[in-house]
């Protein structure tokens, strides 16, 4: 099989293809044949040297932690009837013992091991670019959206609104009946935000684009905050006293730069990842709506680009230059 390696810590260029031995399935899991592989903005910061106090990974490695594929083999303990079912998976590996928390490693190969509690079948009529869309981002803008109370006519706040997880959350915000305001850089992206429903969209490079979501809206009751770092500052001052600010983005190499004590003097509370992401059993149940709503037609995820498997570092340079719209896939077809 082929796999790509980050080689070392650095840019893209660290990422090497070369051939490996096929992967065994081994006991409670199955062997999948890779037709296209999730990038995520995660596996770029890893790739980079950033998280090595948290996350367990160490050159040479096989990045990445989803896949959309074919099951062709099974292990010890797994129903055999997953031979021939198309499935997601997540590959990665717990930072820690029992932790629900997946390093990123494993993904970027044309065959993949996963454990059968991350693999979900792929619906019939959805596309495997589309399930791959929603490995990640459908169970968490899902868990985010339903965690936000917001309903008809509350003024929600989606920033990185041109970004994959930002065109679920606007689409299932939307769907509530919630106003939402889109926040991106540049037009394509402000366009996008539009097209999965925003209201309105602000570009976040322009100076005052908090103020302006607070003249559209009179505060938002909520803030999905997929940027982070001083843009999730800034966001904050586009929340109405009382809001809920969910600062899971870290773009700029941060999460939002404000503490829960700043957030608490406007009562806006402040919900971050360190309250602990949802146990696997319940990933895996969101996963497995949120393809479902995919397959009726209620959710449409963007894939914005492709990229062969072999060019894994033209996808993660594209990605690291903010030059990508939605979710970008590498593909093994």
């Amino acid at each position: 099989m082929r796999i790509v390696e980050v080689t070392a810590f650095g840019g893209p260029e660290v990422l090497v293809a070369r051939d490996a031995p096929d992967p065994v399935a081994g006991p409670g899991e199955v062997l999948i044949e890779v037709t296209a592989v999730d990038v995520l903005f995660l596996d770029t910061q890893l790739r980079a040297g950033w998280g090595e106090g948290f996350f367990p990974v160490k050159p040479p490695y096989v990045p990445g932690d989803g896949v959309a594929g074919t099951v062709v083999a099974t292990g010890e303990g797994v129903d055999p009837g997953w031979a021939g079912r198309r499935v997601v998976a997540r590959t990665g590996k717990p930072v820690s013992d029992g932790s629900p928390i997946l390093a990123p490693v494993g993904g970027y190969a044309t065959k993949a091991v996963a454990r059968t509690g991350s693999v979900v079948e792929i619906p019939a009529g959805l596309g495997p670019h589309e399930a791959l869309a929603l490995l990640h981002d459908g169970p968490t803008a899902l868990g985010l959206v339903d965690a936000s109370g917001v309903g008809p006519g509350d003024a929600v706040l989606v920033t990185a609104a041109g970004g994959s997880l930002g065109v679920v959350i606007t689409q299932l915000a939307t769907a509530t009946g919630a106003r939402v305001i889109g926040a991106a850089r540049g037009r394509a992206k402000l366009d996008l935000a539009r097209e999965a429903g925003a209201e309105d969209a602000v570009d976040y490079t322009e100076e005052g684009w908090a103020e302006r979501v607070r003249e559209l809206t009179g505060g938002v009751r909520a803030v999905f905050d997929g940027a982070g770092g001083a843009l999730g500052r800034q966001a904050l001052e586009a929340a109405a006293d009382g809001a809920r600010f969910f600062a899971y983005g870290s773009a700029g190499g941060t999460f939002a730069d404000f503490t829960a004590e700043e957030a608490a003097a406007r009562d806006v509370r402040l919900i971050g990842i360190g309250d602990g992401p949802p146990g696997l059993d319940r990933v895996r149940e969101l996963t497995g709506r949120s393809l479902a709503e995919a397959a009726a037609g209620r959710l449409r995820p963007h894939v914005g680009q492709t990229f062969p498997l072999e060019r894994a570092a033209d996808a993660h340079a594209a990605v690291a230059a903010r030059a990508t719209l939605g979710k970008t896939l590498l593909t093994c077809d």
